[in-house]
């Protein structure tokens, strides 16, 4: 069975400036996903979508292919994941490479584990019955029955509660259903989903839970400096040591 390892790392990022080149333990951040992907040993390929020169040249140094520079109009902070997937998919059929899996891994999670990578990867290709993808998730701390939404100068409950019994809202948290958000460490997709106008995910996706700060992601300035103080305290694994 073929399978591709998909990077994306646009260059405009807007809340952390040029965070795909930028060095956490000593290497550019792009390079940990990278290396998380060949250690993984599970891909036939490993592909980086870019489009800046700059990154590609880095991605290249690090052992990954950039077949093409993503389009300028694929590449902006509302572009949907599904486009350039697809994108990096026919560049690479016109060369006559077609893969029928492909997992999705995002740079701002520097801290999964090539293990977690290769079981993820196992967990969609042998789900008995199929699935159409796998999504990374992690339990919440803000649930969303303590959230509420602004009516003028009125708060109302943003989830209802039962009639007849204790608010939602005015539970302790064990005392609420578990609920998960997705994370940005790991999706796994077969290659007709997208293709097929399902998506980067389908209907049926299947769950992985996040362990440790495998789902820890890097999206705002003060994760970067989380980020360094974990690699820091020896607290999360490094492949690139």
């Amino acid at each position: 069975m073929s399978q591709v390892a998909l990077i994306p790392a646009r260059a405009g990022s807007e809340r952390v400036a040029g965070k795909n080149i930028r060095p956490l333990a000593g290497h550019p951040l792009l390079a940990h996903t990278i290396a998380q992907a060949q250690a993984a040993g599970c891909f036939d390929a490993i592909v980086v979508s870019t489009d800046s020169e700059e990154i590609a040249e880095v991605a290249r140094a690090y052992g990954a292919e950039v077949p093409a520079l993503r389009p300028p109009e694929l590449a902006t902070s509302t572009s949907p994941d599904v486009e350039w997937v697809l994108h990096v998919l026919d560049t690479l059929a016109a060369g006559g490479r077609t893969f029928e899996l492909y997992a999705l891994l995002r740079p701002t999670s520097p801290f999964r584990a090539p293990g977690s990578i290769r079981a993820a990867v196992a967990m969609l290709r042998d789900a008995d019955p199929p699935a159409e993808s796998l999504r990374a998730v992690t339990r919440v701390r803000e649930h969303p029955a303590k959230m509420w939404r602004l009516e003028g100068d009125r708060a109302r409950p943003l989830l209802p509660s039962p009639v007849g019994e204790v608010p939602l809202h005015s539970r302790q948290y064990q005392a609420l259903p578990e609920i998960y958000v997705q994370d940005s460490s790991l999706e796994v997709s077969w290659t007709r989903v997208a293709r097929d106008g399902g998506g980067i995910s389908g209907a049926e996706v299947l769950a992985w839970v996040s362990q440790g700060h495998e789902g820890f992601s890097i999206d705002y300035p003060d994760d970067w400096e989380a980020a360094e103080r974990l690699v820091e305290a020896g607290a999360v694994e490094v492949v690139l040591a």
